[in-house]
């Protein structure tokens, strides 16, 4: 009984927090009704909950950043980050200088069209899924998985507020002025939501909390973690997957104009020293053997 009050009381202070802080919203609601059915409805359940509670903190974090957007924290940069891209990968196409973005407006195809939005669908899927995986055959290193994870985000969200950055077809929209009164956009990836006839893509980034959170990119650093943690338990077969929807979602980024090529790089950078640090600096604490026990717990 004790265990189900607190476990409800926490239910009942986070939608008091969503719902007079943060903004209520129904999937709020699906989130914490998800959360207790696995809670409650077996041991099992209630262990892949426990697991993922990386996962979920992740989440929490990342929806309520909308209480104090970047852009109110440090002036956002729209046109550094555009010159930096046309400066280092910019080419000529029809008699002028353009960036990959700028030439991906100009050619689209319905087959990359439909590519790139599938593969920009798996970045956290693919990761969630993994960790399941993981839940059934190394619990451990589903721990180790899923803090990088989370640490990854919180090295990338730290560069959110440090360097508000506009993505691409914030340019292509409303050029180099300052408007932050906008939501979010799904920029290219609309053609996939045209071409299946759907809005899901639009719904997506209508609900976006971080329009100026081009840098550095989280899509791309999502799927290097999942690669190396794929690699370090030597599923070959599963790795080279990892690898192609790497580089699916890289290029998607990039043809879709919600990142610059430097954007994908820098997350590629940070999910890089987000191994490193976690390997050489955090597992020599204890946390190590934090982790043990906790993976005692859920085994």
């Amino acid at each position: 009984m004790r265990e189900t009050l607190w476990v409800l009381g926490l239910a009942a202070a986070y939608l008091l927090w969503v719902a007079f802080v943060v903004g209520f919203r129904n999937d709020h609601l699906i989130f914490v009704a998800l959360c207790l059915s696995l809670y409650f409805a077996n041991s099992t359940s209630r262990k892949v909950l426990l697991a993922l509670f990386f996962f979920v903190l992740y989440w929490i974090i990342y929806d309520s950043m909308r209480i104090y957007p970047n852009h109110a924290f440090n002036p956002v940069h729209v046109q550094q980050p555009y010159d930096l891209e046309k400066a280092l990968f910019g080419f000529q196409y029809n008699g002028a200088v353009v960036t990959p973005n700028e030439f991906f407006e100009k050619n689209t195809n319905p087959v990359l069209d439909v590519l790139s939005g599938l593969f920009y669908l798996c970045w956290v899927p693919v990761p969630l899924m993994f960790a399941v995986w993981l839940f059934f055959k190394d619990k451990r290193m589903l721990l180790d998985f899923s803090l990088a994870f989370l640490l990854t985000n919180i090295f990338g969200f730290m560069l959110y507020y440090a360097y508000p950055a506009a993505p691409p077809w914030y340019v292509e929209l409303h050029g180099f002025q300052e408007n932050f009164s906008i939501p979010g956009n799904e920029a290219g990836l609309a053609n996939f939501d045209r071409i299946l006839g759907v809005q899901l893509f639009h719904g997506m980034y209508a609900k976006n909390a971080n329009v100026f959170a081009a840098i550095p990119s989280l899509h791309a650093a999502y799927p290097i973690l999942t690669l190396y943690f794929g690699v370090k338990k030597k599923l070959w077969a599963a790795s080279w997957v990892f690898l192609v929807i790497l580089g699916g979602i890289w290029f998607s980024a990039v043809y879709s104009r919600h990142h610059y090529i430097i954007d994908v790089l820098l997350g590629a950078a940070c999910a890089v020293a987000t191994i490193l640090v976690y390997e050489k600096v955090v597992l020599r604490t204890r946390v190590n053997g934090w982790l043990e026990r906790y993976a005692e717990v859920i085994r």
